[in-house]
């Protein structure tokens, strides 16, 4: 009991510091890019102060897996976010669910560019960093799992608005990214396939939901198959996204398996 009672206080510390330190600084910038820049900037410099901090507390028992395999999962991350969205989106276009209706331009790209990778890389450290390998090595992988996948739906609780596919497909993609994880064995896998899939399916599709801030070059319009098209969250919302993010799962379960089975890992 005690073991478990610290392990929550641990948890709670860890993500009420971040969410308390990241929302107290302000942000007095005019230029809406640059503010965002910064209103990602400052909790993804903090979520690492505080994985630092934890992480020597622990005493080097615990440690989160960056450079390992990071070439290796870098590509794999980037190939499979790629399949992500590009699947997803495809077949939308294709089946006519989502048709574009308007082109956007959209000043200082870049820096959108550079603010969305650096929620990803915040969202990845704060789920997959410090709390999900202090619950792997302290209890076991199911409860890892459980735990940071409850977080993740948490921290994207607008899906609990809209309906029970959103909400399912953020579960399922939070499933899917851990295996993609636990495939590759470092956290930049993760980390570029969430990112290919904010920044494609968000900035350029439009298609994919981020801070309302986030502008898109392209309208889309979804259809009134609201199961297929997503309706007004569109690819976020389609049961095509359900079904990719269960088979992009079961596909680095497997290969996961495979490897601890041959003894790769």
């Amino acid at each position: 009991m005690k073991k478990l009672m610290l392990t929550i206080l641990k948890i709670v510390v860890f993500f009420m510091g971040w969410a308390v330190l990241s929302g107290v600084i302000e942000i007095p910038i005019d230029n809406s890019a640059i503010w965002r820049f910064f209103a990602e900037l400052i909790p993804m410099i903090v979520i690492i102060a505080f994985s630092m901090v934890f992480l020597l507390l622990e005493k080097k028992e615990i440690k989160i897996p960056l450079i390992d395999n990071i070439g290796k999962g870098t590509l794999i991350g980037t190939i499979t976010g790629i399949i992500w969205i590009g699947v997803a989106a495809g077949l939308l276009l294709l089946l006519k669910q989502l048709n574009i209706t308007a082109k956007n331009d959209i000043p200082l790209l870049w820096l959108w560019i550079i603010s969305a990778f650096i929620n990803v890389i915040m969202q990845e450290l704060l789920v997959r960093g410090y709390i999900y390998q202090l619950l792997r090595k302290r209890y076991n992988l199911f409860a890892a799992v459980m735990v940071t996948t409850a977080l993740f739906t948490f921290m994207h609780g607008g899906a609990f608005e809209v309906g029970v596919i959103p909400v399912i497909n953020v579960i399922t993609m939070c499933l899917f990214t851990t295996a993609l994880y636990e495939s590759e064995k470092t956290l930049f896998a993760p980390i570029m396939a969430h990112a290919i899939w904010n920044i494609v399916g968000a900035l350029f599709l439009g298609g994919v939901s981020l801070a309302d801030d986030y502008p898109h070059m392209l309208t889309m319009q979804a259809s009134a198959n609201t199961l297929l098209s997503g309706g007004n969250y569109k690819i976020e919302a389609s049961i095509i996204t359900l079904i990719l993010n269960i088979v992009l799962m079961t596909i680095f379960y497997i290969k996961c398996r495979k490897s601890k089975r041959e003894g790769v890992f």
